[in-house]
């Protein structure tokens, strides 16, 4: 783990040092090259090799953690370097840290915790987990094989089956208890509750099911003919992609927790231009009740209100092909869509703190130390 020692522009655009295959010693695609094959790379390097982050989570105190990963182009196999980068509200560096990795390897993912950040699991198991302070001091995260009842604050790090919950107040992860054991989706809101979709062995439609404190509130089944496909809820509020055949045809929400339910087909989203198929939708929650929908690489459209009944579509400065919300700051990455020694352009992370109204590309103002 190191300090940065000097100011450095988080996203670029361009290719002013040289493109792939130019041979140039000092281009771009050598100094790719030089950071791939390097057994300890510096963060710097990987950062600059990167040219955008391809995560990014927030901690509560407005600590953002920025994720790179420098594959490799030529083949899903072979050297590649990831990093890490926390920088602090106001805009500096605090800590990073980078590695040596392989194609192939699954890059790390972070989630913003209280005090922090923790690692998303690669699997069940948790092994090789931990978690970070808004200062990079790494602290140790108990894996437990005893399931819990989720109460408020619990975290939903992964959201397949089987679902892990960190509880920042023991620094704990577990599996919720209760969960029913159909379910093909699970998450946990900020109060604790448990939603998740099931997708039962016979004709039964899918349902979502919501439970707190050990008991179930309710059970909403998918309206024929379509299936639930992702899932999200803050505060009261849920939606629900819904599918039918290999394409998105709308939302199933509740604004009242769970009390009713409509289904979304309208609204201002244009269902019938989604390029992508189902895995590329982002359906999101902001703190203050707003719905935002869209897929990677391809539109977006946000909630006038937190009603849901109506929607306008996103003005973005570049493609994004990821979008994060955290609070009510919209987060978007412009990046390639595979590893490439070249940079896209308006390559690099975007913020918007109004609703999408104004873009503004996130630089950094130096370092701490």
């Amino acid at each position: 783990m190191a300090v940065a020692s000097a100011a450095l522009t988080l996203s670029a655009c361009g290719t002013e040092d040289g493109g792939s295959g130019d041979g140039n010693p000092g281009g771009r695609e050598a100094k790719y090259l030089r950071v791939l094959r390097d057994p300890h790379p510096s963060p710097a390097d990987v950062i600059e090799a990167a040219g955008a982050p391809y995560g990014v989570a927030r901690a509560d105190d407005g600590s953002l953690l920025l994720t790179y990963n420098a594959g490799n182009v030529e083949d899903d196999e072979g050297p590649a370097a990831t990093a890490w980068r926390i920088v602090g509200p106001d805009g500096r560096t605090v800590a990073e840290h980078a590695e040596h990795a392989n194609a192939e390897d699954v890059p790390p993912a972070f989630q913003g915790v209280p005090g922090g950040f923790v690692l998303v699991p690669s699997d069940e198991s948790g092994d090789g987990m931990y978690a970070l302070d808004v200062h990079g001091k790494r602290r140790k995260v108990v894996v437990s094989g005893t399931p819990v009842r989720t109460r408020p604050g619990d975290i939903a790090l992964t959201e397949m089956e089987p679902t892990l919950v960190y509880r920042p107040a023991t620094q704990t992860v577990a599996r919720p208890s209760g969960v029913p054991g159909d379910a093909v989706l699970v998450i946990v809101d900020e109060r604790g509750t448990v939603w998740s979709l099931r997708q039962p062995l016979t004709d039964d439609p899918y349902s979502v099911v919501r439970q707190r404190d050990g008991r179930t509130l309710g059970s909403t089944p998918v309206p024929k003919p379509y299936l639930g496909d992702v899932l999200t809820a803050r505060g009261g509020t849920a939606a629900l992609s819904l599918i039918q055949g290999e394409r998105v045809r709308g939302l199933l929400v509740t604004t009242d927790d769970g009390e009713h339910w409509r289904t979304v087909r309208a609204g201002g989203i244009a269902w019938d231009r989604l390029k992508g198929g189902p895995e590329s939708l982002v359906p999101q929650l902001l703190t203050d009740g707003r719905l935002l929908v869209g897929e990677e690489g391809g539109r977006y459209w946000l909630a006038d209100d937190r009603t849901a009944n109506t929607f306008h579509e996103l003005k973005t400065p570049a493609t994004f092909t990821s979008f994060a919300v955290h609070g009510t700051t919209l987060y978007g990455i412009a990046d390639a869509p595979t590893a490439s020694y070249d940079l896209v352009k308006g390559e690099g992370l975007w913020t918007s703190r109004d609703g999408g109204r104004e873009w503004r590309r996130y630089e950094q103002h130096g370092s701490h130390g």
